[in-house]
Order: structure tokens, then C-alpha cells, then sequence
């Protein structure tokens, strides 16, 4: 349930915002007790509109209920097979200040226990149904989600509702996630090589605003000092219906779940919605340059990143086609000439988002590329010869046989993603449009909004974003040589 940055972003460009294990063995399912009957009907439908013929069209339902829950539903009968996501707004970006590391050590805390299952049970439930499920804490929001046989779909969503009605905060429980956490930060950060590289360094250094610029993964201390009246007033504030969207994707009867969702989920009382914090990022003018010494790195990293374009803009989506043309791939402009050509690095990764896609996220953004190098291979070297491609991008009008390969690739990640049987990073998609853009069907026209996208723009985005006063970089030092150097 650890924030894990993409080290692959070909694969996860579109992909889940993390990564669940099939149960190994079948365990006794729990029954779903019942609860009180519904309260007033939600709200009519908004129906979807028909996709141009060609595009993609996946059927989407989305409603508000009367406690303020944001409901989406996407019903496809291919495989007998459903998925249930909760995404609430609440993330590393917006967590309190001097807890910082809570919104993480919440998500930890939602799997505790509840009114109707107690600790350990909601996993015993999804794995004995042979299902996967998981947790996630991003940028901008915490989520959960379970993939299972479709004829659990009321067990599922009774499940939920129970958490988001009734969790389970104790001291006990809260000490118990309290040494979880810390234990994850030590071994997927501060006692890994390279653990908070590119994706928790870079924004601390490239980012000026608080909210986008603290240690995401937090302080121990702050873990620590955390009390249970915290805990219960943060789940009070941000675990509402009213900062919450419910996906329900896959096979299922559409009028049966409204039932089901009316029963458990519209019982729960309404709290008003917190307000956002101010997160924008005020416009960068210098370049700037930071270095940091890993002590366990063998080999020096280096990462750049630059301030991208605001999402669903005409910009955002040319960023997304120049990200794909310089850096997703083995046939990337980066990829060809500093791995293939020099031979500087073994691989570049990055991308517009580590933590996820995108789309995915709300507020400022960079676009990163970062790659591990030997010792003999000087910092001055590699920056060279990315901003020769840099360079390049930015004075060179992409051709259209690069626009329509990028195209191709992108269309071709999308439709795998909508046409997989887990449907987790269809109910990502569905979920962050719903909670940050109150637009689901956003899903349905991300390939129209690629289509737009020219060369003239491309050019044009690449001047105003892909310059030097908008990038940092951060060069992080090796302070372990590798085994087999000369001494």
C-alpha cells in the first residue's frame, strides 16, 4: 500500500495507481449483515453522450446522492467480474502541516476494522472471494479498491459503506500503523538506494508552495507525535460522502446496484466538504540545481524536471504526445540516443506524473526523466546531450509520422486498459475525472483531445515549458561504490 514511483511509465501511463495480489488461498467469505433502509432517492442520472463512431465509448452513469456522494457507474458484461473503487480527496499534497505523513498513515488506518468487521476481516472478505484489493495514497486523493466475482457486488459495497460509516479508531490501532508506517518508510526509502528518487526528492526541491513541497512520505516525528483525536477528527473532515466518489465498473445490473448504494451509502450522514488548501505553484523564472549524496547508492542519478502545462488544456495534452516522443520507450528520442547511441545510461524513465498518469492528479505537475550512470559518465556529459534533444523538440517541428506513432501508442494503452478484466485503471480514470473535474466522461474524450494536437502546437508547448528558467535538476551523489571498483 506504499507509494511506489513508475519505473516503467509505458506500462502505467494509463495503469492502476498501484499494483494488488491475487489471493493464494480461499478463505471463508463473511456475510453482510443489513443495515437501515435508504433515505431519499439520488439524484437522476446525467446521461452520457454518444462518442463519435471510431472513438472510445464507454458507458457511463453518474449521480450525486443526497448526502453529497459521488456516484459512477460503468456496467459491461464481458466478464463476470466487478470492481469497486472509493477515491476519497485527500492526499499527500493537502495533508496537515506538522503531521506530515498522515494522509499515508490513514489509508493504513482504513484497513483496521469497522462497526460490522473487525480487524483483519475486509481482507479474509475480498480474498476469500478469490478477489485483489488494495490502497493508495497520491498527490491528491486516497483510494481503495477491490476486483471479485460480480455476484459479491452488494457484499462489496455494504463492505465499504461500513468503513466510511463506522471505522474502527483505537489507540491500540493507531500505535499498531504508527510503527507500519515508519517501518515502510525505512525500508522502501531511507534504507534503500535510491528510495525516494526521482519522486519524492525532486518536487521538495523544484516546488516553492508548501503543499507541494514537504516530504510526502513524512516525518517520523510527525508520525509519531499523531494522537487519536487527530485521527478521528482527519476521518471526520475528509472521510465524508461529500469528499468521496464510488466507481462501480464491470458486470453488473445497473437499477440493482442504485438499490444497493441507496441502502448502504445514502444512510450515511452528510458533513460538508472541507475546503482545499491553496496548492498553485508560483511560475518558475531560474533554473534551478540541487545535490543530494545517497549513501547507499553504488552508482550518481541524476533527475530533471519541468513544470507541465495545466491539465485537460490544449497544452496538457501536447506535453502528454512530446512526453511519449522523447521519453516512453525503447523507440524514444531519449531512449535511442542516450542509451542506444552513447551508451550513457541503461534506461531513462519518467514521465508527467510518478505517482500515477496524466490525468490523475490535481494541481501543479512536473514532467521528469531521471536515469542511474557510471561514475565515468560526467553530469556535464549526459546534460549535453539531453538538451541537444531538448533542443531539438523545441526548434524542430515533430513531424507528423512521430505525432501519429505517439498517437497510436497512447490509443493503444487506453483500450487496453478499458478492455481489462480487473477494470482498476478504468475506475482510476472514472474516479479522479468525477473527483477532481465532476466529469467522468472526461474518459470518452481523452482521444478526441489528442487527435486536435499539431505540430504548430507541439512547437509551440515545447518553447514555453521545455525551457531552461522552468527546470530543475537534481543530481544525487553516490556514497557507496560499487562492488568490484577501484579503491
Amino acid at each position: 500500500m506504499q507509494p511506489t514511483a513508475r519505473r516503467n511509465s509505458r506500462a502505467t501511463r494509463f495503469g492502476a495507481t498501484a499494483i494488488a495480489t491475487w489471493a493464494a488461498t480461499l478463505l471463508a467469505a463473511c456475510s453482510s449483515p443489513q443495515v437501515d433502509k435508504a433515505v431519499p432517492a439520488p439524484a437522476p442520472a446525467t446521461p452520457t453522450a454518444p462518442a463519435p463512431k471510431g472513438t472510445l465509448n464507454v458507458p457511463i452513469e453518474y449521480y450525486k446522492l443526497a448526502n453529497g456522494l459521488r456516484v459512477v457507474l460503468s456496467e459491461d458484461h464481458s466478464v463476470p467480474v466487478a470492481t469497486v473503487g472509493v477515491y476519497y480527496n485527500i492526499g499527500f499534497r493537502i495533508e496537515p502541516k506538522e503531521r506530515t505523513g498522515f494522509a499515508h498513515l490513514f489509508e493504513h488506518l482504513m484497513f483496521q476494522g469497522s462497526q460490522n468487521l473487525a480487524k483483519g476481516q475486509f481482507f479474509k472478505l475480498v480474498q476469500g472471494l478469490g478477489g485483489q484489493l488494495n490502497g493508495s495514497t497520491r498527490f491528491d486523493y486516497t483510494n481503495y479498491y477491490e476486483s471479485f466475482p460480480s455476484n459479491a457486488v452488494e457484499t462489496m459495497l455494504w463492505a465499504e459503506a461500513d468503513r466510511m460509516h463506522s471505522l474502527d479508531l483505537t489507540q491500540d490501532n493507531l500505535v499498531n500503523q504508527q510503527g507500519v508506517v515508519k517501518e515502510e518508510v525505512k525500508v522502501n526509502v531511507l534504507n534503500q538506494p535510491y528510495g525516494g528518487f526521482p519522486w519524492l526528492q525532486l518536487p521538495q526541491v523544484a516546488n516553492t508552495n508548501w503543499y507541494n513541497a514537504h516530504n510526502f512520505y513524512g516525518d517520523l516525528q510527525h508520525i509519531d507525535a499523531a494522537t487519536l483525536e487527530e485521527a478521528r477528527s482527519f476521518f471526520n473532515t475528509y472521510y465524508t460522502p461529500s469528499n468521496a466518489v464510488l466507481v462501480v465498473a464491470g458486470d453488473f445490473e445497473q437499477a440493482q446496484v442504485r438499490s444497493w448504494i441507496d441502502k448502504y451509502f445514502a444512510v450515511i450522514p452528510a458533513r460538508q466538504a472541507p475546503p482545499i488548501p491553496d496548492i498553485s505553484e508560483p511560475a518558475q523564472t531560474a533554473e534551478k540545481h540541487a545535490k543530494q549524496t545517497d549513501a547507499l547508492a553504488p552508482r550518481p542519478a541524476l533527475a530533471i524536471g519541468y513544470h507541465v502545462p495545466e491539465r485537460w488544456t490544449p497544452e496538457h495534452f501536447a506535453f502528454g504526445l512530446i512526453d511519449e516522443i522523447l521519453l516512453q520507450g525503447e523507440a524514444s528520442r531519449l531512449h535511442r540516443d542516450l542509451v542506444q547511441k552513447r551508451g550513457y545510461t541503461s534506461g531513462v524513465s519518467g514521465g508527467i506524473n510518478l505517482l500515477g498518469n496524466m490525468f490523475n492528479y490535481h494541481g501543479p505537475m512536473l514532467w521528469s526523466a531521471s536515469l542511474v550512470h557510471d561514475p565515468a559518465t560526467s553530469e556535464a556529459q549526459i546534460m549535453a546531450a539531453f538538451d541537444e534533444n531538448i533542443d531539438r523538440i523545441r526548434t524542430e517541428p515533430v513531424t507528423q509520422e512521430e505525432i501519429d506513432r505517439a498517437r497510436r501508442k497512447i490509443r493503444s494503452e487506453l483500450y487496453d486498459l478499458v478492455g481489462s478484466s480487473s477494470r482498476v485503471g478504468l475506475v482510476d480514470l472514472l474516479a479522479t475525472f468525477a473527483l477532481f473535474d465532476n466529469d467522468p466522461d472526461r474518459l470518452n474524450r481523452i482521444e478526441g483531445e489528442f487527435a486536435k494536437v499539431t505540430p504548430e502546437l507541439i512547437l509551440k508547448t515545447a518553447q514555453q515549458y521545455l525551457r531552461p528558467e522552468n527546470r530543475t535538476v537534481l543530481v544525487v551523489a553516490a556514497g557507496k561504490p560499487e562492488a568490484g571498483a577501484a579503491k
